[in-house]
């Protein structure tokens, strides 16, 4: 299922498990949960892939400039919960990953999409990242991400955030 959102459009709700920090190994998010804060939700192909982690550490090492009271961050792929948490541990992640493991989350936001690599063509999660203001609509939207890039062009888009 493709699916085009565009900025200004509701956010599709969804419930998942996110795993890290408060959510320890585990637990229910749903997203509806967080209407009165802003929401970053990354989505990113796969636990420890050269990309992902440099994504992910881009954000951890700038996470006290990127870290807001009125904001929360999750990144999103379809990893196991317990890859999640080997994930998390091995690179010290300070924010929460949740686990979509049907990709019912990735479908939603329509970045379940066609890949090709080396000649073979598969589905996968495409790299993007949503921000989500405090009422449920989207605020940014932003495809295909360099990984070495996100961090700054979050904080960019933070440091300008009106709810």
């Amino acid at each position: 299922m493709e699916t085009s959102l565009k900025v200004g459009d509701a956010a599709p709700d969804f419930t998942a498990t996110a795993v890290g920090g408060e959510y320890g190994e585990g637990t229910a998010v749903t997203l509806s949960q967080f209407r009165g804060v802003a929401v970053v939700l990354y989505f990113y192909p796969k636990d420890g892939t050269p990309g992902c982690t440099a994504q992910a550490c881009g954000m951890r090492d700038r996470w006290e400039r990127l870290r807001r009271p009125d904001t929360v961050f999750f990144g999103v792929s379809s990893d196991t919960a317990s890859s999640h948490q080997k994930f998390i541990a091995e690179h010290a992640l300070p924010f929460p990953l949740i686990s979509d493991s049907d990709h019912a989350v990735a479908e939603a936001y329509g970045v379940w999409v066609e890949k090709t690599l080396y000649g073979r063509t598969f589905l996968g999660t495409e790299r993007t990242t949503f921000v989500v203001r405090p009422n449920g609509r989207i605020k940014s939207i932003y495809r295909k991400v360099a990984p070495n890039e996100h961090a700054d062009i979050l904080f960019q888009d933070l440091a300008n955030f009106e709810p």
